[in-house]
C-alpha cells in the first residue's frame, strides 16, 4: 500500500481540519498520483473535500468510528476492513488525515511526500520519515517554488 501527504518543515499537515498552506502544484501531483486508485481517508479529511464529495476517478473509502452517511464512499469502521478492501484494489493509497496515517503507515511501503518549505501553525502532524530508520528517500520527483514558497516532491520507500 502507498500513501501521499503534504508536510511543512515541522512535518505538520493541517490545522482545524484543513491545510493552512496548499500549493496548486501539490494538488496537481495529488490528482495525478491518486488517479485510478482506491483512496482511504478519515472523516475529517473528506469534510475538507470540495462539497464533501468523493474524489472523481477513484474508489473512495472513509475510515471512521462514526455512523454518519457518506454518499459515494465505502465506509469502513475498522482498520482491518480498510486493509481487506485495499487488497482487492490494483493500487491503494492512504490520503489522510493524521489518525489515518498513524493507523496505516506500518502497512505502507511507499510514501509520496510533498515538503512545503514553510511552517504555518499546525495541530496535526505526520511522522517524520527523515528521522525514521525504516524509511529512505528513493527519488526526488520534482522541486520548485510557488507564491514564494519552495517545495519538493519526494518518494520514500520502506527499507
Amino acid at each position: 500500500m502507498e500513501l501521499i501527504a503534504a508536510v511543512y518543515d515541522d512535518w505538520g499537515i493541517g490545522r482545524d481540519g484543513t491545510q493552512p498552506v496548499a500549493l496548486s502544484a501539490d494538488r496537481k501531483f495529488f490528482r495525478e498520483t491518486t488517479k485510478g486508485a482506491l483512496v482511504i481517508a478519515g472523516r475529517r479529511t473528506i469534510q475538507d473535500f470540495p462539497g464533501q464529495k468523493p474524489l472523481p476517478g477513484r474508489v473512495n473509502v472513509v475510515l471512521t468510528r462514526g455512523d454518519g452517511a457518506y454518499p459515494g464512499f465505502t465506509v469502513c469502521h475498522r482498520v482491518e476492513e480498510a486493509l481487506a478492501l485495499a487488497k482487492t484494489a490494483q493500487r491503494a493509497m492512504v490520503i489522510g488525515g493524521g489518525s489515518i496515517y498513524r493507523a496505516l503507515l506500518s502497512y505502507c511501503d511507499t510514501a509520496y511526500v510533498t515538503k512545503v518549505h514553510t511552517c504555518p501553525q499546525s495541530d496535526t502532524f505526520f511522522p517524520n520519515l527523515d528521522q525514521d530508520e525504516n524509511w529512505f528517500i528513493a527519488e526526488r520527483i520534482q522541486s520548485g517554488e510557488e507564491n514564494g514558497i519552495p517545495y519538493e516532491m519526494l518518494k520514500y520507500r520502506r527499507k
